[in-house]
């Protein structure tokens, strides 16, 4: 059997960008979709232009039926990926959910990104709601509230970061509460910012909740003490969706992500390639579109260096 050039997975900004663009060199390719999104809680798209505040849905299927009527190489196949075995640089077994095998020559991952939230009653309710990992993606629409909040939780302990997120906050609400959820000596740190805007509240959180209007967040004490915020700042932890790092021996970044620097985003295994979320810190769509069009245009150059028994590139 012939193999397939690209075996695409993830059916998200990355991997439809990188779809796109390999259709644009002829190349074949086949997106696997598992259908599970880091941001299926979302409503809304910004940074995208001409997508501002459309539905983040809409814009995959736009672009999925924007790719199947104009270029004939591109597959899509909504199943997850089980397994992926690498024979050489340029042969790949790819398994997918229903037990089929496949062949490619390269492989491109755009699985994106999964969350572990942190132990406080509540969090996984208000996340995306009033708990927001990004203050240019969310927080807009709360601009000018007269308090707002920053989780200093795992793994946002370190000073700099919880500050620099404070500092994202302090752009749409007159002050910034940073909570240090119990960790006395962090409290301890950040209490010398030096900026009146910024309050410390080290007690311990008992749970997070939605106000009675739902457009708020309250942070409720051990003690049985309340401060409500217009919105809540956090990341919490991520991790790379699926069992691919492991089986294809990928190295990580110290914040566990895929290290595919730019702008080739090669993995440390040749002839795998990876974009999106699970390549960076800064999880964002249009950072997603760009890599997956960098990615794509670095598998393309790879593919035909082969196909015409040229040295590569890399």
């Amino acid at each position: 059997m012939e193999p397939i050039d690209v075996a695409i997975i993830g059916g998200g900004p990355a991997g439809l960008t990188a779809a796109g663009t390999l259709a644009r060199q002829l190349h074949t390719a086949v997106v696997f979709d598992s259908g599970s999104y880091r941001n299926v809680k979302a409503t809304q798209i910004h940074m995208v232009p001409t997508w501002e505040n459309k539905d983040p849905k809409e814009f995959r299927a736009t672009a999925r039926g924007d790719i199947l009527a104009n270029y004939s190489t591109i597959q899509f196949s909504d199943t997850a990926v089980s397994k992926v075995e690498k024979q050489s640089d340029s042969q790949f077994v790819v398994w997918d959910g229903n037990g089929k095998e496949w062949h490619f020559r390269k492989l491109l991952l755009a699985v994106g990104s999964a969350d572990t939230y942190p132990d406080i009653d509540g969090y996984d309710w208000l996340w995306t709601k009033k708990i927001f990992h990004c203050l240019f993606c969310h927080g807009y629409e709360d601009r000018g509230s007269s308090s707002s909040g920053v989780l200093a939780v795992f793994p946002v302990v370190i000073p700099a970061l919880v500050i620099h997120m404070a500092e994202n906050a302090a752009q749409l609400s007159d002050s910034v509460t940073l909570y240090t959820h119990g960790n006395n000596d962090l409290a301890a740190q950040l209490s010398t910012t030096g900026s009146s805007k910024f309050k410390v509240e080290p007690r311990p959180i008992k749970r997070l909740l939605n106000n009675a209007e739902g457009n708020s967040a309250i942070v409720e004490f051990e003690d049985g003490t309340k401060k409500e915020e217009k919105f809540l700042a956090h990341s919490p932890q991520t991790s790379v969706q699926g069992a691919f790092v492991s089986q294809l021996g990928l190295a990580l970044t110290p914040m566990g992500d895929i290290v595919a620097d730019a702008p080739m985003h090669q993995t440390s295994v040749r002839g795998v390639f990876a974009a999106g979320d699970c390549i960076t810190p800064y999880k964002v769509t249009p950072g997603a579109i760009s890599s997956g069009c960098n990615a794509a245009v670095a598998v393309s150059t790879q593919l035909q260096a082969e196909k015409h028994d040229q040295e590569p590139m890399f």
